[in-house]
């Protein structure tokens, strides 16, 4: 896979992330949410549909080419989000805490930042490149 897609897919990871455990602020706060504990109310079906979406993170992260020992990692954080987030209410807290979508963001990135640096710099560029001045 060039930079070009790779890129594209680690932009994808972020959303996906962001989305699933800090896309809603919660007011007077500076704790964030996102749709993974919401979703984890409805039961049964929620706590399926989350973890299905998390593996699917995982498997961009697999075609960006995370290693071995750091897909290890993720798999690890969205199964003890999946087990403990079938717990009734205090699963959706935990859930709403533990963020693994975020967490395996971070794994990826690290491992991104160690193994392939020129990503990084296309990236920046590309910010840099598409970030609208200020009036």
């Amino acid at each position: 896979m060039d930079n070009a897609k790779k890129l594209a897919t680690l932009n994808r990871i972020r959303k996906f992330s962001r989305l699933m455990d800090t896309a809603i602020g919660i007011p007077g706060t500076k704790f964030r949410i996102g749709l993974d504990p919401i979703l984890g109310l409805v039961p049964g079906a929620g706590d399926i549909i989350s973890t299905i979406i998390s593996g699917y993170i995982i498997y961009m992260a697999t075609r960006v080419g995370v290693s071995n020992d750091n897909l290890k990692k993720m798999i690890f954080n969205v199964g003890l989000e999946t087990v403990v987030g079938t717990v009734p209410l205090l699963g959706d807290m935990f859930d709403a805490f533990y963020k693994s979508n975020i967490r395996n963001l971070a794994i990826l990135e690290e491992h991104i930042t160690a193994t392939q640096p020129e990503l990084e710099k296309v990236d920046t560029e590309l910010s840099a490149k598409t970030t609208v001045p200020s009036v």
